[in-house]
């Protein structure tokens, strides 16, 4: 459990302290409030009421229909229970869902509708917006903890001429990545996002067509071997779904120990960098756009030295299959010698743009460095 979840359940085990003290007078004016709408008060009726048990009214989201949530045990932090929506004027039940694990937070001992705080914070139990952007509100009806890390999940109904109509596809969206999804009403378009642990994520854009939801992008970012995270992108063009793949690297972030060496080639607006994480020096060439052009050693297991400083000619030397590389670093130049099947190239930095020196690396001393 991450912490942000960590902190939001704590939170809710103090609610759950202040409901046991109020849940007997906080459920029966629930119960008494519309007694004379049969529906209602039937659903209401059909569960006998013990210690631990309550059902509250939630009629802050329209005006015309108001919904009845079931707690099973107000003691536990998620408890089996229902929700269900009526019609304000008739008292017609419109929709009733099961759940196996109801969470729920209290605001001045009332449950609201419509909070969503995306993507780990507080979900309402039942949340009514427009999901398929034809102008009229649907409802997402909470139906247990089925979303990634036991988050909140939903069932999605859909409002037709016809009353409301449950959708497997929208529902899919609210089951399978982490709690409610978001809607973007600008741009007409549904975002979702899951992860697996604390290095890989997903998000998806879905936009509608035909009712139902259609997925046009999906960015998988892969931060195991941070600070380098790799982007897996699918597009789609308007007739395909187009993939690429860029890698960036957060060199201010806490897996970078210190930059031994930063300097720009000019001619190619590239970004230079020698620094050391988790004890080793890694080299890395990033683009104009701050994407990693290359990066080197390429596994980060540490087997074998990678580097060798020469001390006298103050140049770092590695060999990446059958290109040899030796960046130098002077009083007044800077730059790269790349010697490929003894053919000289030379990668010429902007002495002015330099931070670092090379000479770091003798206090430093990486594990992967040779110094002669």
């Amino acid at each position: 459990m991450n912490l942000e979840k960590f902190e939001y359940v704590m939170k809710k085990m103090v609610i759950i302290g202040i409901v046991a003290v109020v849940m007997s007078s906080c459920g029966q004016s629930s119960l008494n409030k519309r007694g004379s709408e049969s529906d209602i008060s039937q659903t209401e009726q059909s569960d006998s009421l013990t210690f631990g048990q309550v059902v509250f009214t939630v009629e802050d989201f329209s005006e015309n229909y108001v919904g009845k949530v079931y707690i099973t045990d107000t003691t536990e932090v998620f408890s089996k229970g229902w929700v269900a929506i009526f019609e304000k004027k008739s008292g017609r039940q419109l929709i009733k869902v099961d759940a196996e694990a109801l969470s729920f937070d209290l605001h001045d001992g009332k449950l609201l509708a419509n909070i969503k705080e995306i993507p780990y914070g507080e979900q309402s139990v039942i949340m009514y917006e427009d999901y398929n952007f034809d102008g009229k509100n649907d409802f997402a009806i909470m139906d247990g903890q089925n979303s990634c890390y036991h988050g909140p999940s939903f069932k999605i109904f859909l409002a037709t001429d016809n009353g409301f109509e449950y959708s497997k596809e929208f529902t899919r969206l609210a089951q399978e990545y982490c709690g409610m999804f978001d809607v973007d009403y600008d741009k007409k378009q549904i975002s979702t996002m899951t992860k697996s642990g604390c290095y890989w994520h997903e998000y998806s854009i879905f936009i509608v067509e035909n009712n139902k939801p259609k997925v046009i992008e999906i960015v998988i970012e892969d931060c195991e071997l941070y600070p380098f995270c790799t982007d897996s992108i699918k597009r789609w063009d308007g007739t395909k779904m187009i993939e690429t793949t860029e890698t960036k690297i957060d060199l201010g972030g806490d897996a970078v120990d210190k930059i031994i060496l930063n300097f720009q080639i000019d001619k190619s607006e590239k970004d230079i960098v020698l620094f050391i994480s988790s004890g080793s020096l890694c080299y890395v060439v990033i683009d104009k756009n701050g994407l990693v052009e290359f990066s080197y050693p390429m596994e980060r297991i540490y087997k074998n030295p990678d580097f060798t400083f020469e001390t006298k000619k103050n140049t770092i030397t590695f060999k990446n299959k059958d290109v040899i590389y030796s960046i130098y670093d002077e009083t007044s130049k800077v730059g790269i010698e790349i010697n490929i099947d003894g053919k000289i190239y030379y990668w010429v930095g902007n002495n002015e743009t330099k931070e670092g020196t090379i000479n770091d690396l003798l206090n430093a001393k990486p594990d992967n460095v040779i110094i002669e």
